[in-house]
């Protein structure tokens, strides 16, 4: 160790001063916390998409105008809905639903009601009441009259996430009674966006207070295990707790708002503070007999110092590659990892030392170890995968290869694999909403909702109640019935809907006139209707120049909503054609079905571009470290392996690319390079030797961190399999799962792969001629 060197002497100062930096690190540590448990939930659909994107902007653009709105349905089932205890029961319930703060009922018992008058509760009124809302298509196309149920559609006009907890909470509080005994009913359901929300803002939140409990008590067995000693583990812990609280601190501070995959965020942080800790204690502990042991703790995280950083490093830049994604929270997720690496960095260089160093720390001749059999197993390793190196490496090509045909396909052959981003499939398929919502589903033909926004063309005049001028009522209407054709379509609900709606009220049939005459007599008496159906202002601005019409369709991924799209386009060009007052008018889909299809076209590019940039990235850190050009590649094989084999389990296992699943690839690589890294680093010290003394070498030094880092990975992100949520719990399950195959070509194909560029033998194999006296050197022993 050279006395001289600069970063030897700031480790020195570093221990000597260790109460100062006790000092400080426990100043910043409130700070962090409370900002840490500042730090808000919120997992609304327009949250997964970069604020920036046209159809985000769009989509706000589009609020400005009509407002927020967000859907929940109630249905009220029984055997006959129209019998008169259930309806006064369903009155009931929705003049209390009516009541609530920002929510506005409407269904067709309501509609009945302003139509005549009120409703009482008497046999002659139910007998018409039912006749009146079975007499049309109208009300069972908007799935308000079903052969079983009515249902209390609810506009809820939420803007914030705290917004949308209190009307459902409020919602909840109304209809409780009736859910524990839904008599007359046989059952009360609720469904919509609001609730798939709020479910999972609730359990995202209340799964940390799971997960990060078992991922401590894992961490706590292992490394006692390891280490055999409580201060060591003490140490372990402080330091963890430090890295994650400055992490998630430095996410309130800056406004940061928590979404489905965020709570990746602690774990990732949690488990690559763990395993480079295991890493520098690992070679801490192995001190010579006779060493002073402030002098030896300094070496230890000198020695690794390099190794580490670069590691590190690497991790920090792979994830802050996902700062190009357009998809918000992984963008985030990635500048958050990458910040809480640095901090992670500065703890593990500053404050672990101090520990070690104040808590006494027990080393090898104090305390021994766990894993005596490890040194048995790098004298039996280098010969083996010699042996074997011809069937390993093409093996773990083959594998790799196969892991990307699952996961890009091969035309003709096979296709690439789905993607997946309805939020309904990201909770627990086994909840009540789930299976409610998928009935509801097929009842109204889906739940998906593509606003078409209806404006004068881009540079003509905003002339005031065009929207009511007769012509363009009628072209509208005309537009929304060629829709409906479409069986892709269960309905397309505005302004004409409502307005046939309230023809049928009033006796007139359920369609709208189509001669001049009979348009110009409803446009006539649309400005006294607005003022007694506040229902139909929704769909007007102020100005009465522009309006929406939702089209409403199963859930949908880009491919179909481009087709849906395109039908939308089409029906509005060939009405167009037919109704000439159409012609200076022009449409916008916008609103969560576009922002949901972005999110599933964003997601292979996401994949593929910031994976990319974090194998470039790495590969310059691996360059920094490493002289050979051979080894820069080989360094990457078992990560590569790892990821391209774990698409492959996808694919077998049924399982989808997701929001969650799509970080799988560069949270692999960015933590599991460690390994690589600190490989080739300790092999780099005794390869010009040979190739058998290489292995050696940095088995002896490396391996065992290596094989408890990566069970500390495996183990800490198998937590997320106790997750209800499904994308959580497939993360957690997949990252395991490569954890474990990375460390397996670590131990397989890395070493065959050495001894097959380098054309060398081990020592034991070679002809007589070949071989070369062994040099000892006591730095290769475990205890140097």
């Amino acid at each position: 160790m050279n006395r001289d060197d600069f970063l030897t002497r700031a480790l020195r100062g570093i221990v000597r001063r260790r109460i100062l930096v006790l000092i400080l690190w426990a100043l910043v540590l409130p700070p962090s916390v409370y900002f840490a448990i500042r730090v808000q939930q919120d997992n609304s659909i327009d949250r997964l998409i970069v604020q920036s994107d046209p159809d985000a902007v769009a989509a706000r653009e589009f609020e400005k105008v009509f407002g927020v709105g967000e859907y929940v349905v109630l249905l009220a089932e029984s055997d006959d809905p129209f019998a008169l205890e259930n309806l006064k029961a369903f009155a009931s319930l929705e003049e209390k639903l009516s009541k609530i703060e920002r929510v506005t009922a409407n269904s067709a018992l309501s509609i009945y009601k302003r139509a005549k008058a009120g409703f009482e509760a008497t046999p002659e009124s139910a007998a018409a009441f039912k006749t009146f809302a079975t007499g049309t298509e109208l009300f069972r196309r908007q799935g308000l009259v079903g052969k079983n149920f009515l249902a209390i559609p609810l506009v809820l006009a939420v803007k914030t996430s705290q917004e949308r907890h209190d009307v459902v909470a409020a919602i909840d509080g109304t209809t409780a009674a009736l859910e524990a005994n839904p008599k007359p009913f046989t059952s009360l359901r609720k469904v919509g966006q609001p609730y798939v929300n709020a479910y999972l803002d609730t359990d995202t939140r209340q799964s940390g207070f799971r997960l990060f409990p078992v991922f401590f008590l894992f961490v706590l067995i292992l490394n006692y295990a390891l280490y055999r000693s409580f201060r060591t583990l003490f140490a372990i812990v402080i330091v963890l707790g430090v890295a994650a609280a400055t992490t998630v601190g430095f996410v309130g501070v800056t406004g940061g708002t928590f979404t489905i995959v965020s709570q990746v965020v602690p774990m990732t942080i949690l488990i690559t503070a763990t395993a480079t800790l295991v890493y520098l204690h690992s070679r801490y502990v192995e001190k010579p007999p006779g060493v002073d042991a402030d002098e030896h703790l300094v070496y230890a995280f000198r020695h690794k110092f390099l190794a580490t950083t670069a590691s590190m490093f690497a991790a920090a830049v792979g994830f802050a590659a996902l700062a190009e994604s357009k998809i918000r929270p992984i963008r985030e997720l990635g500048y958050w990892i990458a910040v809480g690496i640095v901090f992670t960095w500065i703890a593990v260089f500053t404050l672990f030392p101090a520990l070690e160093k104040t808590l006494r720390c027990p080393t090898s001749d104090e305390r021994k170890t766990a894993a005596p059999w490890f040194v048995k197993f790098t004298e039996w390793l280098p010969t083996w995968s010699y042996r074997f190196r011809w069937v390993l490496v093409p093996g773990f090509i083959v594998f790799s290869a196969a892991g990307a045909v699952a996961l890009f396909g091969l035309p003709g052959v096979v296709t690439p694999m789905d993607l997946q981003t309805n939020p309904l499939e990201y909770i627990d398929h086994e909840s009540q909403l789930y299976k409610d919502t998928k009935a509801l589903e097929k009842v109204i033909g889906g739940l998906g909702i593509t606003e078409v926004w209806v404006t004068p063309k881009e540079g003509s005049p905003e002339k005031r109640g065009v929207m009511t001028d007769a012509e363009v009522l009628r072209g509208l209407n005309r537009f929304s019935l060629a829709l409906e054709k479409d069986k892709r379509v269960g309905a397309a609900v505005g302004m004409p809907a409502i307005l046939r709606t309230l023809r049928y009220v009033s006796g007139e049939g359920d369609q709208l006139p189509d001669d001049d005459a009979g348009m110009e007599k409803v446009a006539a008496s649309l400005e006294t209707v607005l003022e007694k159906e506040p229902l139909l202002r929704r769909f007007l601005n102020e100005k009465q120049s522009q309006t929406h019409i939702p089209v409403v369709t199963e859930t949908l991924d880009y491919k179909h909503f481009v087709e849906i799209d395109k039908l939308i386009q089409d029906t509005w060009a060939e009405t167009q054609r037919a109704e000439p007052a159409l012609k200076e008018l022009q449409i916008r889909t916008v609103g969560l079905g576009p922002l949901q299809a972005k999110i599933s076209y964003y997601m292979v590019p996401t994949l593929v571009r910031s994976f990319g940039l974090t194998v470039a990235i790495i590969f310059v850190a691996f360059l920094l470290v490493f002289r050979s050009g051979a080894a820069r590649l080989m360094a990457m094989i078992p990560s590569i392996f790892a990821i391209l084999a774990m698409f492959g389990f996808m694919r077998l296992t049924g399982m989808f690319l997701n929001v969650a699943t799509i970080l799988i690839a560069s949270t692999v690589l960015g933590t599991s390079e460690n390994d690589q890294i600190h490989f080739f680093y300790h092999y780099g010290e005794k390869s010009k030797e040979s190739t058998e003394a290489g292995l050696r070498h940095t088995l002896l030094i490396s391996g065992k961190a290596i094989f408890y880092a990566t069970m500390i990975n495996a183990g800490g992100f198998l937590a997320f399999a106790l997750a209800r949520l499904p994308p959580i719990r497939q993360f957690g399950i997949l990252s395991s799962v490569a954890f474990l195959l990375s460390m397996l070509a670590d131990f397989t194909a890395l070493p065959a792969a050495l001894w097959l560029v380098y054309r060398d033998k081990p020592e034991a194999l070679k002809a007589p001629a070949e071989k070369k006296p062994a040099a000892f050197d006591a730095e290769s022993q475990p205890g140097a």
